[in-house]
């Protein structure tokens, strides 16, 4: 059995795509909805813009979205498109992703909702009032019971569960600077600050949170052609209204990547496909269970080899 996955923020560069829009039509359209969607030239920003102002938030978030589903246009093209997986999942924004893949939103939808949840984010809190940090070599459970230690009254949540090793904390940046050094205090193996502009998944997103379910509830949902593995939850969902509560949850709850990947493993998944920008979550996946095979696709030379592999 095969999953479709679909990268989070921090995997995006400069000309992400752009070789799939120049060899597919499919994949050039994608970009072309979104660009329409937004009232915006954003694939002139991620084919030719500067970085800085591609990471942004609101800008990343509906730019590596397009992406994503220019490299599956671009597989359905040579008939190696959804129809092939039995699940689909992605990382945080991923999640909008996976669902404008299974059918379940409308690339344009998906695209408008990605730039309000950009934008809300960023604005949920000051910029400098908030931090995230990554430790390394300490389980989930661990690094929950340093962030609670570090809280002291404030915010401090474990954020991203990415793999057995690595998980993300998020909240005042004071506490998470407290986190930094119980961590370490610990036995984990390196404790670093991340560079992002605000803390994700955490209770200070609270604001961001009301913000998504109101534009949710403007969006019709439908039900995925594929069961959509839910952030939150860690198991597969369908129902377009869970969905859409599920969304909401999201923005101020873990990212559950470990054992989502576990649940797609006890499914009888055995071969990942990471559709999009990057290969971080592939690397996730090898540590979480080797016994998956994955491949990360994101170029049309990416394809010519899966086509090849088939052939042999």
């Amino acid at each position: 059995m095969r999953a479709f996955v679909f990268p989070g923020q921090g995997a995006q560069t400069i000309g992400m795509g752009q070789d799939l829009a120049a060899s597919y039509p499919a994949a050039k359209a994608v970009f072309e909805e979104v660009d329409d969607a937004l009232g915006q030239d954003l694939s002139g920003l991620i084919w030719n813009g500067e970085i800085e102002t591609l990471t942004l938030t609101a800008n990343a978030q509906p730019a590596l979205m397009a992406t994503s589903l220019a490299a599956l246009r671009a597989l359905e093209a040579e008939g190696l498109g959804l129809e092939t997986a039995s699940f689909v999942a992605g990382h945080s924004l991923g999640e909008y992703s996976a669902l404008a893949a299974a059918g379940a939103m409308t690339i344009a939808d998906t695209a408008r909702l990605l730039r309000i949840r950009g934008t809300a984010m960023q604005e949920a809190v000051p910029v400098g009032v908030g931090a995230m940090a990554a430790i390394l070599g300490l389980d989930f459970a661990s690094v929950s019971a340093v962030a609670e230690a570090a809280a002291q009254g404030e915010v401090c949540q474990a954020a991203n569960d990415n793999d057995p090793g690595q998980v993300v904390v998020s909240g005042h940046k004071a506490a998470v600077e407290r986190a930094l050094e119980l961590a370490k205090e610990a036995g984990a193996k390196r404790a670093v600050l991340l560079p992002v502009s605000a803390p994700f998944h955490c209770a200070l997103m609270q604001p961001a949170a009301e913000r998504m379910a109101h534009a949710l509830a403007e969006v019709e949902i439908r039900k995925p052609s594929v069961p959509v593995v839910a952030n939150v939850r860690a198991s597969a969902v369908s129902d377009p209204e869970l969905i859409r509560s599920l969304l909401v949850e999201q923005v101020t709850g873990a990212v559950r990547w470990r054992d989502s990947m576990a649940y797609l493993a006890a499914q009888g998944v055995t071969e990942i496909w990471e559709v999009g920008a990057g290969k971080a979550l592939s690397g996730m996946i090898r540590r979480i269970d080797r016994a998956i095979a994955c491949q990360a696709i994101g170029s049309p030379e990416d394809i010519a080899k899966l086509q090849a592999a088939a052939g042999a």
